[in-house]
């Protein structure tokens, strides 16, 4: 079955300019780095899509294997896993993360 959860996470991977799996959802964050890197998502004033490990029990056994990053949450743009909480909030700082965000949404556009 972890197959199938795999190609599904790099379905919605390539699917989504901006994808974050977090602890809960933006609006209602269930853990304090999940809450943090989607306030610095949100901040940016861009659209984001998000998946919910905790109602998604085997994305978030398998998400580990799909990147090899052992944490959550994590954040992917144009395809690309980014990181989780700690180096967004720092590309966030150092006004980098709306610019790659933007790029995504505009490559995913002109598709």
């Amino acid at each position: 079955m972890s197959t199938q959860v795999l190609e599904l996470i790099a379905q919605q991977v390539a699917g989504n300019p901006v994808v974050v799996y977090m602890k809960g959802s933006p609006q209602f964050p269930m853990c304090g780095f999940s809450s943090r890197t989607a306030e610095a998502l949100k901040e940016t004033g861009y659209p984001f899509s998000f998946v919910n490990i905790l109602e998604e029990p085997e994305i978030m056994e398998n998400l580990p294997k799909f990147a090899n990053w052992p944490t959550f949450p994590q954040v992917y743009i144009d395809g690309e896993l980014i990181g989780g909480c700690d180096i967004t909030l720092e590309l966030a700082q150092r006004d980098e993360l709306k610019p790659m965000i933007e790029a995504a949404i505009a490559k995913q556009t002109a598709q």
